[in-house]
């Protein structure tokens, strides 16, 4: 990858998180509500049996209130376990008191895991990112564990994209050749198509 596009990410991500970090705890927990609120109104996940998501951390946008209120409507809901390659094992999701903490600062589901292709056997992905151009292009935190998810899906399931506000940004996202762009994001304002 040439050095000016690792910068110019490295660069935007610094710039993104540090906006992240001015967030306060009640505009987050306000902001989860609203997404949750956004992607149940969305008829994939109205009508899902089975969803993947993840378990935000810090000041991502929260998916706490969409995971609980899937739980209680009986959805089964895939977590993600990191693996040692970055790319993601995934684990039915059996209540916030089987959560454990994992390299990275994340929180993983503790139960037995289905193996990285189970996340193609769901109605809906609920994927992270730091921003999206209006062309699609995702920025991540630069692992690639979601870049793997999204060409696993190849298109064939519903991936939406949790973002701030004002993180759909209006110039290019250095694009690389292993990026796989998206189509959908919510946001706490509304539902978004790139």
């Amino acid at each position: 990858m040439p050095t000016s596009i690792r910068e110019s990410k490295r660069a935007l991500r610094e710039r993104i998180l540090a906006n992240r970090a001015t967030l306060d705890a009640r505009a987050l927990a306000t902001d989860a509500l609203s997404l949750r609120d956004s992607l149940l109104e969305i008829p994939e996940f109205a009508r899902a049996t089975r969803v993947a998501a993840y378990v935000s951390v810090g000041t991502e946008p929260g998916t706490g209130p969409l995971i609980e209120q899937l739980s209680e409507n009986g959805v089964e809901i895939l977590l993600p376990v990191v693996l040692p390659d970055f790319d993601l094992d995934w684990a039915v999701y059996r209540g916030p008191d089987s959560l454990t903490r994992a390299p990275r600062g994340l929180l993983e589901p503790s139960g037995p895991t289905a193996g990285p292709g189970a996340v193609a056997d769901v109605d809906a992905v609920i994927v992270p990112a730091l921003a999206v151009d209006r062309h699609g292009t995702r920025l991540g935190k630069g692992a690639g564990c979601y870049d793997r998810v999204l060409a696993r899906l190849a298109g064939r399931i519903p991936a939406f994209v949790l973002l701030h506000d004002g993180e759909i940004l209006d110039i290019p996202i250095p694009r690389e050749p292993h990026d796989i762009a998206v189509d959908t994001v919510i946001t706490p304002s509304g539902r978004h198509h790139l």
